[in-house]
């Protein structure tokens, strides 16, 4: 199962980011060698977000690396949230669907 977690950032996350982006990427790779983290990164045009794409059985490893991100812990995240995707198209999917099954 896939999900994904949702970060809105704030106004001076880009400003800071620099100050704890090996903290927070180190954390990432951690997670992406577990095999818990499939894709991150920070939306564009605005850089208003972030999402973070888990797998797992649960949304446990997502809501953990949330708890221990440098970036929330800095403030620099204002919210964050964790939903469950159901995808249906890809390699790495999850519960395939096909046309007309």
């Amino acid at each position: 199962m896939h999900f994904l977690l949702v970060y809105e950032v704030g106004a001076e996350y880009l400003e800071r980011r620099a100050e704890f982006r090996d903290e927070h990427l180190a954390l990432a790779w951690e997670a992406h060698a577990r095999g818990e983290l499939l894709l991150g990164g920070a939306l564009a045009e605005p850089v208003d977000s972030a999402l973070l794409l888990f797998q797992g059985d649960s949304a446990a490893a997502a809501q953990k690396f949330a708890a221990a991100d440098p970036y929330v812990l800095h403030g620099l995240v204002r919210h964050w949230r964790v939903r469950p995707w159901i995808t249906v198209v890809g390699t790495e999917v999850g519960a395939p669907v096909h046309p007309g099954l």
